[in-house]
């Protein structure tokens, strides 16, 4: 089929292209999951009622993961910056993420008082979700995309790529050359 043909070589140039997007939008699923699990945790247990506090330690703990996932494969082969100064820009600009992920929540809770006993529980859950989780989240993300490719990994190809080769070699394969 041509059409198919076509959509999908459209679709591997689009992807090729934006590679180094697709790998951070990966990443920030996984931190999403990360920020999920340890907010709900802490919010189901020891911190009942202080979600905003258990948002901001999901943060934190999804953030410390974003650094290593980030810099060790979305973008493996920027750089232009010394290992600690690069990790100090990446944490100052998460923190200033995390300041703007807590936002919708806390216009939510406290500006539009979508919390118990002035709403329902179910109510402020969802508000909570979608301000905090949703909102917070995707704002924060597209703060951080800008300001690590432009401050914290602002060379492309500052780092070597690394080609594996998919070939076993003699040594790899116990084998002595003759």
């Amino acid at each position: 089929m041509p059409g198919t043909r076509r959509m999908l070589g459209l679709l591997r140039s689009l992807l090729s292209k934006h590679h180094e997007l697709l790998k951070f939008t990966i990443v920030g699923g996984v931190c999403f999951g990360v920020t999920n699990v340890v907010t709900y945790a802490l919010r189901l247990t020891v911190l009942t009622a202080q979600p905003i506090t258990a948002l901001a330690v999901g943060v934190l703990v999804a953030t410390i993961v974003s650094y290593v996932l980030n810099r060790e494969w979305s973008f493996r082969t920027r750089g232009g910056r010394e290992r600690h100064h690069e990790a100090a820009l990446f944490f100052l600009i998460s923190g200033i993420a995390a300041g703007l992920n807590e936002v919708p929540l806390a216009v939510s809770h406290y500006l539009l008082d979508l919390r118990t006993p002035h709403v329902g529980l179910l109510t402020q859950e969802i508000a909570d979700y979608v301000s905090g989780i949703i909102l917070g989240t995707l704002v924060a993300m597209v703060f951080r995309w800008w300001a690590f490719k432009k401050w914290v990994f602002p060379q492309a190809d500052a780092r070597p790529r690394i080609v594996r080769d998919r070939a076993p070699t003699a040594e790899k394969t116990g084998e002595r050359a003759a």
